[in-house]
């Protein structure tokens, strides 16, 4: 199967035009390695049979919840890499977790190679700049919420190294720890001795360890059971100090994970970033993106979006079509060309390859 889009490389100025902004704004997005570190659209195909290889509009919800992001769309929005989540579902036993999320790893699998001309798997960044040569968009694969695979063995069962990363926990506590999220319903925030020996076992796959939703106590005692030679990711979260909210993490935070000689994602939940829920700006992914530049330097910050997972995103970039409009709001508060290009991608590939070559 080979998919239709729009090849916005061949006339920039048009895209430019339709989105109202500039020329050069679009040019150097198009110029760039655009990652997303957090896509969350596949739990749609399972749900609900969302074909992923056909085009959609905007949904009942108008691109609010799902409906943000397909292979077609992420073509034309020259999206030149993402990694895509498989989420976990915690009212499962510890079996059935595992077997459904292998069950599910093939499905991706199966989805990916119905358009191997376009979409390649990739789990280094040297497969990744591969596929990109090949004119394939580089598709990583990752594990949000760790109890998917956390029963004795499960983690070993991985092929191939295929699993770039997985989120220790999600929006509920597990067997590895306690979430950030309300749901908690109280109890311990800290780390489980299972938690440990998980990272532990991360760490001797050189599977990255993500600290997106987990509590502030766990996180602290994830950083400090973490393997020091190896990188650490929070892939999709807003900033505390721009705006305070469990989801959201501290400077300190932040200087942790630069310490580690990660990146942080920036997500595009409206109500996370500081905006009302229905009324969110891409000026605010800017707000958020800017004091992680700020704080702990430009080679730390990168986009998470969490497109598809049931987020309501800024309404001036609904979708993934309008990804360029980040960068005109960066060039118009004086970003770099360089920092905008490390952003959009380039530091997500340097610890990727940091990590795995």
């Amino acid at each position: 199967m080979r998919l239709q889009y729009t090849d916005h490389q061949k006339d920039p100025s048009a895209w430019a035009r339709d989105l109202d902004i500039s020329t050069e704004a679009v040019e150097l997005y198009l110029e760039s390695d655009v990652l997303d570190l957090h896509v969350d659209s596949f739990i749609w195909d399972r749900v609900f049979g969302y074909d992923l290889t056909r085009r959609h509009g905007h949904g009942l919800l108008g691109a609010r919840v799902y409906s943000q992001v397909d292979f077609p769309r992420i073509l034309e929005a020259n999206v030149t890499g993402a990694t895509w989540v498989i989420t976990t579902n915690p009212a499962r036993d510890e079996t059935s977790r595992s077997e459904t999320f292998f069950a599910n790893l093939r499905r991706l699998q199966e989805i990916f190679a119905s358009v191997r001309s376009q979409f390649q798997i990739v789990r280094t960044a040297s497969e990744y700049r591969a596929a990109r040569a090949a004119g394939k968009h580089g598709a990583f694969i990752g594990i949000q919420g760790g109890n998917a695979l956390d029963s004795p063995g499960a983690l070993q069962r991985i092929p191939d190294n295929l699993i770039l990363r997985v989120t220790l926990v999600h929006l509920s506590n597990s067997s590895l720890g306690a979430t950030s999220s309300p749901a908690k319903l109280g109890g311990d925030l800290s780390l489980t001795d299972r938690g440990r020996e998980y990272i532990e076992e991360l760490n001797a796959q050189k599977i990255f360890v993500d600290l997106a939703h987990i509590s502030r106590p766990g996180f602290f005692q994830a950083v400090e059971v973490h393997d020091r030679s190896q990188p650490l990711l929070v892939t999709h979260t807003g900033v505390d100090a721009v705006t305070p909210h469990w989801r959201n993490l501290t400077d300190a935070q932040l200087k942790a994970i630069a310490d580690s000689g990660g990146t942080i994602g920036v997500m595009y939940q409206s109500s996370f970033l500081g905006d009302k829920w229905w009324g969110g700006r891409a000026s605010s992914v800017v707000d958020h993106l800017q004091h992680i530049v700020e704080t702990v330097g430009e080679d730390f910050a990168s986009l998470g979006s969490d497109w598809d997972g049931a987020i309501i995103p800024p309404r001036d970039m609904p979708t993934c079509l309008e990804l360029p409009k980040l960068v005109q709001i960066m060039l118009d508060r004086d970003f770099s060309p360089e920092c905008i290009q490390k952003i959009l991608g380039g530091n997500f590939l340097r610890v990727v390859e940091s990590l795995r070559g």
